[in-house]
């Protein structure tokens, strides 16, 4: 080897050298040389060592923990005594490092745990407790022995013993219960007091309706200016009528008046009575002891002319309607109820009666009369209100919707509706029993009302029952049941 050759070679043993004694001065041997060396002679190596790097590990096994298990919780990075229950970032933005459950869980640093001076959190405490089963995290009633996930890849829940103790609770944690929004109010006494709104319309009261007919053959000689939708006063004229068979019985009525017989003229009258002649044109004939030509018929009462027939001119028959006098200082609404409020109303409840086109006219009533009929094509059933209407301002036909107050003033044990699951079949709440606990009770309801619901039986006064989120308890409480449903060798599969 020449001269040149042997002082490359040189200087490359003595930069190898220098490489390797500075990659140990920072670093410390590679774990494969520690393992190699003798323990005694590499314990010395690693005290001498220590002061320059703090990465040198002599184990008998090197190979790090493989995480098994659920996510017990979440500590942060760097060793920092910092803890979670959920993932999160720490103020650097660096994600918390997941601990399983074949991993340490404890909360306390060293330190601490050395003094005993500081306890485990809540979450570690509960992973002290030893897991049963594991349920599927949709709901489904199979379980498995072990840690695994369903076809969707999310994990199965573990569940912990005293968890699914069979007595009707179900217990949350206060995570889920912060996350699901539970929320629950008492069971308190108080009047059951329900208003319904109805649709209806005014109609005029029948008891107030007059028609003004013939009872014999005659001629409308002239009608007065009267027209539909005309208010008249009692004994204001309204036509004039000819009749041959009226003629007659007025003749017979003077000439028995002349005669000063009173058996004979008291008969005679009688006959222009049942002829529906007014009192007023009998007692022109008596004054006058003349026979009309033509009798003036005048209005039986005061009211509304509801309806014109007659025409001058015209002949008219027995029976026929010439007018239609209501009187209007009285009305009805009637009222159209559906069939599941009518058991609710009874006669004498006050109403209110708002006009649609008048929404600040008001008006009260009470029920008058129910109905014992149901509209089949509408199922609704009907019932009458009787109204003042000295104003007039209630039309006939008018639109109105009415408010019926009904309930009484007996204190009963009512609920909010929201804390009220009704399947059809069945009516449950949930009871809050404080810490976490929870039970379905099946109730009996009554009426409802104003957003609160009557329980008849099932709960106490000062009970307190779940008013959000009852729901998910439900289904919760559902779940349950299935699973205790299963034998141990099903929840075993």
């Amino acid at each position: 080897m020449s001269i040149h050759s042997r002082a490359v070679v040189t200087l490359a043993i003595i930069s190898m050298a220098g490489g390797a004694g500075y990659y140990i001065g920072k670093y410390g041997f590679p774990p494969q040389v520690m393992n190699a060396l003798p323990k005694s002679i590499a314990e010395a190596v690693a005290a001498k060592l220590q002061p320059a790097s703090n990465k040198l590990a002599i184990t008998d096994n090197p190979k790090p923990k493989e995480p098994k298990g659920p996510i017990i919780y979440y500590r942060a990075p760097g060793n920092a005594p910092a803890f979670s229950a959920k993932p999160m970032k720490d103020a650097n933005g660096t994600d918390y490092i997941a601990v399983h459950a074949n991993e340490d869980v404890s909360f306390a640093s060293k330190k601490s745990e050395a003094a005993g001076a500081e306890a485990a959190p809540e979450t570690a405490i509960l992973s002290e407790r030893k897991i049963k089963y594991y349920r599927n995290p949709m709901g489904l009633p199979d379980t498995s022995p072990m840690p695994k996930k369903d076809s969707m890849g999310m994990d199965y829940l573990p569940v912990y013993e005293g968890d699914d103790i069979n007595d009707g609770t179900i217990k949350l944690t206060a995570g889920k219960l912060q996350r699901t929004g539970v929320r629950s109010a008492p069971v308190t006494q108080q009047a059951m007091t329900v208003t319904i709104r109805a649709p209806g319309s005014i109609q005029v009261d029948e008891r107030l309706v007059s028609l003004v007919t013939l009872r014999f053959e005659g001629f409308i000689d002239a009608v007065e200016n009267v027209t539909t939708g005309d208010r008249v006063k009692k004994g204001e004229p309204l036509m004039k009528i000819y009749g041959p068979g009226l003629s007659s019985a007025a003749a017979e009525y003077v000439t028995s008046l002349s005669a000063g017989g009173e058996p004979a003229s008291k008969g005679a009258r009688r006959k222009l009575e049942n002829m529906d002649v007014p009192e007023a044109a009998i007692r022109e004939i008596e004054s006058s002891r003349k026979v009309p030509a033509s009798m003036v018929w005048s209005a039986p009462q005061d009211g509304l002319v509801m309806q014109r027939n007659a025409v001058n001119g015209m002949r008219a028959g027995p029976g026929d309607v010439m007018f239609e006098v209501a009187d209007t200082s009285k009305v009805w609404a009637l009222i159209d109820l559906s069939e599941r409020d009518i058991a609710m109303v009874k006669v004498g409840q006050a109403v209110i009666v708002r006009p649609r086109g008048m929404p600040d006219y008001v008006v009260e009533g009470k029920i008058a009369l129910i109905y014992p009929h149901i509209n089949k094509e509408t199922r609704t059933g009907r019932v009458r209100i009787e109204l003042d209407n000295q104003d007039g301002k209630l039309l006939p036909d008018l639109y109105v919707d009415a408010d019926i107050s009904t309930g009484s003033d007996v204190l009963v044990l009512t609920v909010a509706d929201s804390a009220v699951i009704d399947s059809g079949d069945r009516q449950i709440v949930i009871l809050d029993k404080g810490e976490g606990k929870f039970e379905p009770r099946p109730v009996k309801i009554g009426q409802r009302g104003n957003g609160r619901t009557e329980i008849i039986e099932g709960v106490v006064d000062g009970d307190r029952v779940v008013v959000s989120a009852n729901f998910l308890i439900d289904a919760e409480s559902n779940l349950k049941a299935a699973l205790q449903g299963l034998n141990p060798e099903e929840q075993a599969q």
